[in-house]
């Protein structure tokens, strides 16, 4: 496994960069056009407002909320994240936007994760919406170096299965690699995707390989 040869500044504000990072994903989506709000996304039968919906959960559950809605479900977060994706992503647009811009979210670190683990999800979900509708955001270069850096400290390829077995992964944007083997070479933010088991457009990645990783579906089911 290689990577980048120096990690991002460590001193980076990631409250700030996370909050960015919503609020970027709030303003994008209020200048598209309506129809974006049901374009798919790289996540397997949500639309943006599904993935809106999940991503913007801790804006409208506080935690006695959410675990009486756990519960419910005797426990299965994947099933919690259906049922809230599929009567939250109902929501009126406006509702959601406000939900992408709430403090209360912008706070909000996952179980184990923390802020690290927050930026990730803030950035992974947001490339969910705007790469599966090709809206064009490229993602600020210090947030996706960033979250890069903790994809190798976590092991985010085995925590999603992804298999990545006799495969470089290199950015052609970023001085990053992980991996060895057969190239794959494309932008950082897409390559964090696969990393996080998305398959991704047709065209976004160049090498003999990316035929493992151009768009199929992404098996939900945790944060990211």
């Amino acid at each position: 496994m290689t990577r980048a040869d120096t990690r991002p500044d460590t001193d980076l504000d990631l409250a700030a960069e996370i909050a960015g990072e919503f609020l970027a994903l709030a303003d994008l989506l209020e200048a598209a056009p309506p129809e974006a709000w049901d374009a798919p996304s790289l996540c397997a039968g949500w639309r943006t407002r599904e993935v809106v919906a999940h991503m913007t959960m801790p804006a409208r559950y506080d935690g006695p909320q959410f675990m009486e809605r756990l519960a419910a479900t005797g426990g299965d977060f994947s099933a919690l994240s259906d049922a809230v994706a599929a009567e939250d992503g109902a929501l009126p647009a406006a509702t959601l936007l406000g939900n992408l811009r709430s403090e209360m979210l912008h706070a909000w670190e996952p179980p184990g994760g923390g802020a690290q683990g927050a930026l990730t999800h803030c950035v992974i979900h947001g490339l969910d919406i705007t790469e599966g509708a090709g809206l064009g955001r490229r993602v600020p270069e210090n947030r996706i170096a960033r979250v890069l850096a903790g994809a190798g400290d976590v092991d985010l390829a085995q925590l999603f299965g992804t298999d990545l077995a006799g495969v470089e992964l290199r950015a052609d944007d970023l001085d990053w690699s992980y991996g060895a083997g057969e190239l794959v070479t494309g932008p950082a933010q897409v390559l964090a995707l696969v990393l996080c088991g998305r398959r991704v457009p047709q065209g976004r990645l160049t090498g003999q390989g990316t035929t493992h990783f151009t768009r199929d579906s992404h098996r939900r089911g945790t944060w990211v």
